[in-house]
């Protein structure tokens, strides 16, 4: 398997994972805030679990824009979309709408390029 599609993949697993991560930790602030639930209402381990899936949302999502030649600016949606809720969702969805999650998006590359084209 080329690296295109298990990046694409990845990407689209850790852009949804981070987005339930972000969803469990408004849940578990509002038990702490509002519930006033013992135990902190969870935070302090989802919040870390949370953190760390946002760190490899951003990783991944460096991966992907490497490996499927997205622009700068894509990029830096992208890693602007790990910010608020739901933010990565909306950005993969987006993705897949304009077929920016395949190797064809590398567009006038030479990893593309039939190799019989000279």
């Amino acid at each position: 398997m080329t690296s295109g599609p298990l990046a694409a993949r990845w990407f689209r697993v850790i852009a949804t994972f981070e987005a339930i991560s972000w969803t469990a930790l408004l849940i578990a602030m509002f038990l702490k805030w509002i519930v006033k639930a013992p135990h902190e209402g969870g935070v302090p381990v989802v919040g870390m679990v949370h953190g760390i899936g946002f760190v490899v949302y951003l990783l991944s999502t460096v991966w992907a824009a490497r490996t499927m030649g997205w622009s700068l600016k894509t990029l830096a949606v992208g890693l602007a979309a790990g910010v608020p809720p739901f933010g990565t969702i909306v950005f993969e969805r987006w993705l897949l709408r304009r077929g920016l999650l395949t190797t064809r998006s590398r567009r006038g590359s030479s990893a593309t390029a039939s190799p019989s084209r000279g």
